[in-house]
Order: C-alpha cells, then sequence, then structure tokens
C-alpha cells in the first residue's frame, strides 16, 4: 500500500505551474497521479505523445483549447481526457489559479517538464 500527504511528494515546477507528483513510474502502478497548479494568466500550448491524459478541476477556472480552436470551460467538477494524445492550449483565467488532480496513463518518471518557448507544441 502506497500512502503520501501533500506535503510529502516531489514538486516539479513544469513550466506554467506546479505538478505534485503523488505517483511516478518508480511506484510500479503503471500511472501517475499529479496534484497540479496552473498559474493564474498563462496559456500552454501542450501534447503528450507518449501518455493519455484525464484532468478533474478542483479548483479555480480556465478553458482547454483543441486544435481546430473549439474552447472548453473548466470549472470545479470538470474533467477532460485527452484520449488520442490530443494537442491542445490549456489556459488558466487572469485572476485565479487551476487547480487539476490529473491521472497520466503510463506512468511519467516524475522530473519531466515543458519547454513552453519552443515554436510546436510542447510534449513528453
Amino acid at each position: 500500500m502506497i500512502v503520501r500527504k501533500l506535503e510529502d511528494v516531489p514538486c516539479v515546477d513544469w513550466g506554467n505551474g506546479l505538478s505534485r507528483r503523488f505517483l511516478t513510474e518508480g511506484d510500479g502502478v503503471g500511472y501517475t497521479v499529479t496534484d497540479t497548479i496552473v498559474r493564474a494568466g498563462t496559456k500552454s500550448r501542450l501534447e503528450y505523445r507518449n501518455h493519455l491524459e484525464s484532468c478533474y478541476c478542483i479548483a479555480g477556472s480556465g478553458q482547454v483549447i483543441d486544435t481546430a480552436g473549439n474552447a472548453h470551460p473548466i470549472t470545479p467538477g470538470t474533467l477532460y481526457a485527452l484520449d488520442r494524445h490530443d494537442a491542445h492550449w490549456l489556459v488558466a483565467d487572469a485572476t485565479e489559479d487551476l487547480r487539476l488532480v490529473c491521472v497520466f496513463a503510463p506512468a511519467l518518471r516524475g522530473d519531466e517538464r515543458h519547454d513552453l518557448h519552443s515554436s510546436d507544441y510542447s510534449h513528453y
């Protein structure tokens, strides 16, 4: 059994916020669970080429925008799943951080960070 508290897990600055990584590849469960903060007013161009990701909003607000330009509001109680390695924009509203509980499959190593300065979607 694995039991962890937020204050005890590794915290990674992923580019436009913080990712507290509760489970990673080294835990051997096959998936990662994170508590992720997306900083207010940020817009992140992302793609997970090697992982599927689902995110459940627990605080704040923002939107996820697909490559066709369709914007989907994110508020507490909203889940979105990137079930096709979808390239997307993740946008946090200007006035408050967005907080998400995310699951990645297969598991992340745990040290991944985004390169948000690339002209391409940041990926890992």
